[in-house]
């Protein structure tokens, strides 16, 4: 396999960027769902003290991604006889997906930063954290979790169905 893509498969370095943040965003996901649904102090700051870098990974990993579509790849061509509407919904589900995550990357850094719960959570002072529900960047990052939730299972979903039903050999193009 090639580190860069041809014209009907994903090259090493988009598969890898593609699985590891997929993997990292469901970590991501999990673990913001529950720090939300945790009352109890240290476990909350436990369960953010692993979602906060992981957070700082999927940024770093979607920031090398967009550079690498822009500057140095180029993604596959469509897969044959797919209709118009899928091309387009394809696109405008992963443009979303960027969009998405540098959103919620971006309220959860406004969280933190107007917070100044960072301290707090890594164990350089103690205190109470903060009621996040009380700062404006919460409710974006709240929807936007949601939002990534029913993007994911759309897109997996549209993999199934063309891998299973379809039988095209989509999923295929994003594997090693």
């Amino acid at each position: 396999m090639e580190l860069k893509s041809t014209s009907n498969h994903y090259g090493t370095v988009a598969v890898s960027i593609h699985w590891i943040s997929a993997i990292l965003i469901i970590a991501l996901i999990g673990s913001g769902f529950r720090a939300a649904a945790t009352v109890d102090f240290e476990a909350k700051a436990a369960i953010l003290r692993a979602h906060l870098p992981i957070a700082v990974t999927v940024l770093c990993l979607t920031a090398f991604r967009i550079v690498w579509w822009w500057r140095m790849d180029r993604k596959p061509h469509p897969v044959a006889n797919a209709p118009r509407w899928q091309r387009r919904a394809a696109r405008a589900s992963h443009l979303l997906f960027y969009v998405t995550i540098l959103g919620m990357i971006t309220s959860g850094i406004g969280m933190m930063m107007l917070s100044g719960a960072a301290p707090v959570i890594f164990g350089q002072q103690y205190a109470v954290l903060p009621d996040f529900w009380k700062l404006p960047p919460r409710l974006p990052h709240a929807i936007g979790a949601r939002f990534l939730v029913a993007l994911l299972v759309l897109h997996v979903g549209a993999a199934l169905h063309h891998h299973f039903v379809r039988r095209d050999k989509l999923l295929q193009r994003m594997w090693f």
